[in-house]
């Protein structure tokens, strides 16, 4: 039996940052999610006229 977990589209966009971090740096998973959350926060306070 296969049990299937909903993401939300904030859980899938950190994960994609926490793989982009961890794969170009020597960061584990635990400082990788850290670093993505803060970057997903910085970058969900720019005006979208400015991305």
């Amino acid at each position: 039996m296969t049990t299937s977990q909903y993401l939300t589209r904030y859980e899938r966009r950190l994960k994609m940052v926490q793989d982009e971090v961890t794969s170009h740096t020597g960061l584990e998973d635990k400082a990788a999610r850290e670093l993505a959350v803060h970057v997903l926060r910085v970058l969900d306070h720019i005006p979208e006229r400015v991305r």
